[in-house]
């Protein structure tokens, strides 16, 4: 049976503040916008190309906004995806790898400044935030391991 990951629910504190920001600021897709009654809105929005979205609102999470680490967009071209954030106003941090070679540590130690020496897939990050603070990374992956 497939198990696909559809839905991330984001934790914001301010409902339309973050609508502007994915929606008008980014240019992620609306895919709906409802406001069910009082205390209960759900907005769900979905970067281009994902087959995941995002989820927001009101009454739809008990975590505090900003708390939310460590979501993960993939792109062909990190510094290409760079350009096209910082267009839209978006402050991004990086590029940058891991010191291990890994996958990159919590938070901004063992952080290496530059793409990935070879440009190996999986190998270079940059990082963002939107207006709660929940952060979001960039990774490029140019070819795909076997079987993924």
């Amino acid at each position: 049976m497939d198990m696909k990951l559809e839905v991330v629910i984001l934790p914001v504190s301010d409902v339309d503040r973050a609508k502007g920001f994915y929606v008008e600021q980014l240019g992620w897709r609306l895919d709906a916008d409802f406001p069910i009654n009082d205390g209960y809105r759900i907005v769900q929005v979905t970067p281009p190309g994902s087959e995941c979205s995002i989820i927001f609102g009101e009454g739809l999470t008990q975590q505090e906004p900003g708390t939310l680490h460590g979501l993960q967009l993939t792109v062909t071209d990190i510094l290409k995806a760079q350009e096209e954030l910082t267009s839209y106003g978006v402050e991004v941090f990086g590029p940058f790898r891991d010191e291990t070679g890994a996958f990159h540590h919590a938070g901004d130690t063992h952080r290496v400044l530059g793409v990935h020496p070879e440009r190996a897939s999986y190998g270079t990050f940059a990082a963002f935030k939107d207006l709660d603070g929940n952060e979001w990374f960039l990774q490029e992956v140019t070819e795909r391991a076997p079987g993924r």
